[in-house]
């Protein structure tokens, strides 16, 4: 199978440097996919020699602690906490499939890594700029990365946006589900974010 993935703009101030860092966010709904893997490398190696930040969302581990919460609902710092730690386990499981180093701080040559969300939160009080709420997921982490070290986002995700989003705002771009609610607040820095997600 030849991996394929389609690409778009989300927003975009000037032009895009080919040696600029990128934060590539990986939704966790894309590990269920066959021969998810291979779609990475092949992702990975499409967006040329840089240095490449990969936040993984925490996927099908997530939605098992939502539908918990859903039953019996739990303070919300706690759940947050325990959908960060679920980050942790998907980032592992990239790094030991791929062979990429998992980090706890992007690295500033031209390769690609896996960041250890909850490690690179506990610095420096991180944690505190992010809301408790199902309305922060990966989405707003990868974002909040991207804006401290001026660096492109790249949302991967399972489908494209919404064929009625047609870029008019990233208020209507959460409010469709497509990014967390907190998203747009996240990204109101960056100059740069696109979107991909496989053919």
């Amino acid at each position: 199978m030849k991996a394929q993935w389609q690409h778009g703009l989300l927003r975009s101030s000037g032009e895009a440097a080919a040696s600029a860092p990128l934060v590539l966010k990986i939704g966790g709904s894309l590990l269920s996919w066959q021969e998810w893997p291979s779609r990475i490398e092949a992702l990975i190696a499409g967006v040329g020699d840089r240095a490449i930040a990969i936040v993984v969302g925490g996927g099908p581990i997530v939605d098992g602690l939502r539908t918990i919460d859903n039953a019996s609902p739990q303070p919300a710092h706690v759940m947050h906490d325990l959908a960060i730690d679920a980050m942790h386990l998907t980032a592992q499981l990239v790094c030991r499939t791929t062979g990429l180093p998992l980090t706890a701080r992007p690295r500033a040559d031209a390769s690609a890594c896996v960041l250890d969300v909850p490690l690179w939160l506990l610095e420096g009080g991180r944690s505190a700029t992010l809301p408790p709420s199902w309305d922060v997921t990966s989405d707003s982490i990868a974002a909040r990365v991207a804006d401290e070290y001026s660096a492109e986002l790249l949302l991967a995700k399972s489908v494209p946006p919404p064929a009625n989003w047609c870029g008019t705002s990233l208020e209507n771009l959460a409010q469709s589900g497509w990014v967390d609610r907190h998203f747009p607040t996240a990204a109101s820095g960056l100059e740069r974010i696109g979107w991909t997600a496989p053919e």
